[in-house]
């Protein structure tokens, strides 16, 4: 199954990080949000500028624009 971006999932769908199509700096910063290749991740709310995902009991809010480049696979 291909990777899709976050944003096309709807809310409270669980998912598993496939990959990151951003730079360098913006995959650093995800890391530090404890976002990374890998990770399982729950899609709490949906919104037009960004989502809010809980992985590891930590609620992250990511804009539009990051959103858009996490790739996930559905569990």
């Amino acid at each position: 199954m291909n990777p899709i971006p976050l944003p096309n999932l709807p809310a409270g769908t669980d998912a598993r990080i496939a990959g990151i199509d951003g730079d360098p700096a913006m995959a650093r910063k995800l890391l530090s949000l404890g976002l990374r290749v890998g990770t399982r991740i729950h899609l709490l709310q949906q919104r037009r500028r960004g989502v809010v995902v809980a992985t590891a009991g930590t609620r992250v809010a990511l804009g539009a624009g990051v959103a858009d480049k996490v790739l996930v696979h559905l569990l």
